[in-house]
């Protein structure tokens, strides 16, 4: 990135090396085994494949997770809702 905004690294910007930071993934999953992925003509790239259908009521529940967690209000409720919308998640 430093490169192609045409700056060298080190002298330009300083490079740190930090290490791992609490709560920090080593791997970024952006696509569940359960979502699926379609091929595309380029060996690696795929596309997703749209597993469900977003309608207002979808969209109302999102708006309601959204305002119980602003207000940190009912967190089973919150967690149910969760679960509705995102059927593979699984309460840690």
């Amino acid at each position: 990135m430093i490169r192609l905004s045409g700056l060298e690294p080190d002298k330009d910007i300083p490079i740190v090396i930090s290490g791992k930071r609490p709560g920090e993934k080593l791997f970024e999953e952006l696509l569940t085994a359960e979502e699926g992925t379609t091929a595309t003509l380029h060996q690696k790239i795929f596309s997703a494949r749209i597993t469900g259908k977003i309608d207002d009521n979808y969209l109302k529940k999102i708006d309601k997770l959204i305002s119980l967690a602003r207000e940190d209000k009912d967190r089973e409720e919150m967690f149910s809702l969760l679960k509705e919308l995102v059927p593979t998640y699984q309460r840690s």
